[in-house]
């Protein structure tokens, strides 16, 4: 079909203005989009210029090569330039009742001559006749679209035999205006076609309906202004309905009556692609094809947005219907004889594209990365712009599309940030609360350590002073038992302060290597279990050696058991469980107990605070075991549950320690 060389992409992307909704990979019928970082890019060389993608994107991210300023280079040049426009003009310019004020506007732009491209879909008309009627035995698919063409000469190469081998209107207009005019004039084609603009060579340029419009407004032209005026000669007749599906049945006077017609027509991107598929399969044995890839020309992306399909038909029907009213018949048919000499063949070639093809290993790696396990898995719901599952995985592995295209994919793997974001949130939040706790702690250690530090002395000499004084009065005095309560007293004293400056963290630890199995099950039988009472030890870790002050830990563990015990006074399971890595070593004391009040867990490790009746606690048990904790450079975290509307009760501490 001699396509122009002028240009070589003709529909390309504003990145600016890309969103991430794949509207564009769904309506491309040759998936000629690459998605990459969830921007939609047009592949030059798979596109077939249909359009369809800059009709459907809503954010006008999809755009088309403007040739406004050629057009106007033009203009401005010694030679005669003559517009000819595709005859869903009406469809367009709905605002202009009178179709001559709108050649009087081409021609205030500063055309030489306005024809309707319509004489040209009657002569084509006229060779499709002949067409279709020498040949008996042999089937045609029609070549007046030229996004049709495209397509075949791509992507079904060996249908490029049946194609019509006849010009499309617009070029066969072309060949009539040389024969009329003689005067080599420089032709433009306006319409609604994008794929016109690389159609043939036979044009020197292309414009849309909607550059048009711009070009009005650019140079201030209105209806208003513009003087009427009529269509250049030869006058056009039926190719007036042309643009509409059907058209050129209507225009070649031939039936597409299912029971007495041998012509199949398709319009829609879905459509002729299912048709071509068919015919080329042998399914379509005596069926010639009409085919438009828009719904119809006045469906064309070169159309202003906001054209209604019906309203445009109906629109092209009354201005055909006037037009035959008026028509000359005689000046017509005159003309179709003056013209029936010219050549209208058009040959065309193959320009066979590789299919997407991809290994079987490949695509089946993509579909299991993005949970497609079985064919089940497979929904082949179209939410990614392609047909099937395996279709997208074969334009992933080659380079054209994301696994995030993929709705379920994509649905699945935001629910599992969320997971792992919530999981994130509640550790973030659990070492916020360790942290501020530390802070209290370390603040309450400070404090604790200067206690301690000032009543040693006074304890010493209380203490000295009192056994002196004992060791002077008869056992028998009343003094004596006095003496001996004052020691008692000073003895508790001095453990209570022991206990602060362990909180403090003031003692030292001395390590050795220790079985912790063999550890954990001596710290059990080390304390009093009621009867009610079931202990269970569970050993989840390789190597159990690791080195502890095993008289502190010891007291470590033996005080969460008994608190544990003292937790369950209607029974329950106590459940210490020993885990770890090779770096460090976890133990889990759970109960299922009363659980601890959610007001109460910020105050647990704090010095002399208990919920213990009094003379049952003195408040330093946990401050004790944390300030142990800290000395084995590790780590003590609570989780407890005192609601039963929550679940299941009951508190868990958890140390972790280097080994």
């Amino acid at each position: 079909m001699g396509n122009s060389k002028k240009y070589t992409k003709l529909v390309y992307t504003v990145k600016d203005r890309c969103r991430v909704c794949y509207t564009c990979v769904r309506e491309c019928p040759v998936k000629a989009i690459r998605i990459f970082n969830g921007q939609a890019e047009v592949i030059a060389e798979r596109c077939i210029a249909c359009g369809n993608c800059v009709r459907v994107c809503s954010q006008d991210a999809k755009v088309f090569i403007d040739s406004r300023e050629q057009v106007k280079i033009l203009l401005k040049g010694d030679r005669p330039v003559y517009a000819i426009i595709a005859p869903s003009f009406p469809a367009e310019f709905t605002e202009i009742k009178d179709y001559r004020i709108l050649v009087g506007m081409i021609r205030k732009l500063g055309f030489a001559r306005v024809l309707e491209v319509s004489f040209g879909a009657d002569m084509v008309a006229k060779e499709y006749n002949k067409l279709l009627g020498s040949n008996g035995s042999k089937h045609y698919i029609s070549s007046d679209c030229p996004a049709i063409v495209n397509y075949i000469e791509n992507y079904h190469p060996d249908l490029v035999p049946a194609l019509a081998p006849i010009a499309s209107p617009m070029v066969a207009l072309c060949r009539v205006i040389r024969k009329k005019y003689g005067e080599e004039p420089i032709i433009v084609f306006i319409g609604p076609c994008i794929a016109k603009k690389a159609e043939s060579e036979e044009t020197d340029e292309a414009i849309t309906f909607r550059e048009l419009r711009k070009l009005f407004q650019e140079f201030g032209i209105t209806a208003e202004k513009a003087e009427p005026a009529n269509f250049d000669e030869p006058a056009s007749g039926k190719g007036a309905i042309f643009p509409v599906s059907r058209g050129l049945l209507q225009t070649a006077n031939k039936n597409d009556d299912l029971v007495e017609g041998n012509i199949m027509v398709a319009d829609g991107k879905s459509n002729f692609r299912e048709a071509i598929k068919e015919f080329e399969n042998g399914l379509m044995h005596s069926q010639h094809l009409e085919l438009l890839c828009c719904e119809g020309c006045i469906m064309g992306p070169g159309m202003t947005y906001g054209c209604k399909k019906f309203d445009g038909m109906a629109r092209i029907s009354q201005y055909v219907q006037e037009k035959l009213k008026n028509l000359e018949e005689d000046n017509w048919e005159k003309n179709i004889e003056e013209f029936s000499d010219i050549d209208f063949s058009q040959e065309f070639s193959k320009r066979e594209r590789t299919p997407l093809q991809a290994p079987r290993e490949k695509v089946e790696e993509v579909l299991f990365n993005m949970g497609k396990v079985s064919e089940k898995d497979q929904l082949n719901c179209g939410a990614c712009g392609y047909d099937t599952c395996v279709d997208h995985a074969i334009a992933i592995v080659k380079g054209l599309a994301e696994n995030e295209m993929c709705l379920p994919f994509a649905i699945e793997k935001l629910h599992t940030s969320l997971q792992e974001l919530n999981i994130s949130n509640e550790q973030l939040a659990s070492t916020q609360q360790a942290l501020r706790q530390s802070e209290k702690l370390a603040g309450m250690g400070q404090l604790s350590a200067g206690i301690a530090h000032e009543l040693n002395n006074p304890l010493g000499v209380i203490t000295m002073y009192t056994n002196i004084l004992k060791d002077e009065t008869p056992p028998d005095s009343p003094v004596y038992k006095d003496l001996q309560l004052i020691v008692e007293q000073a003895e508790r004293c001095r453990g209570i302060v022991g206990g602060l400056l362990n909180f403090a963290r003031k003692n030292q630890v001395f390590l050795v290597e220790t079985n912790m199995v063999e550890f954990v099950n001596r710290s059990v039988d080390s304390i009093i279990r009621p009867d009610n009472i079931e202990i269970k030890c569970e050993n989840m870790i390789s190597d159990p050696i690791a080195r502890i002050d095993k008289d502190q830990m010891m007291q470590v563990l033996t005080n969460l058991e008994k608190n544990a015990v003292e937790a369950m006074p209607k029974g329950g399971i106590l459940k210490i469980t020993l885990s770890g890595s090779e770096h460090e070593v976890v133990m889990a004391i759970s109960d299922t107990g009363t659980g601890i009040p959610e007001e109460n867990m910020d105050k647990i490790f704090t010095p002399f605070f208990t919920t213990k009746e009094v003379g049952k606690g003195t408040g330093l048990g946990l401050p004790l075991i944390y300030g142990i904790v800290k000395m084995h450079r590790g780590q003590i975290q609570v989780v407890s549950n005192a609601d039963p509307w929550k679940g299941q009760t009951g508190t868990t501490f958890t140390i972790k320690f280097p080994r």
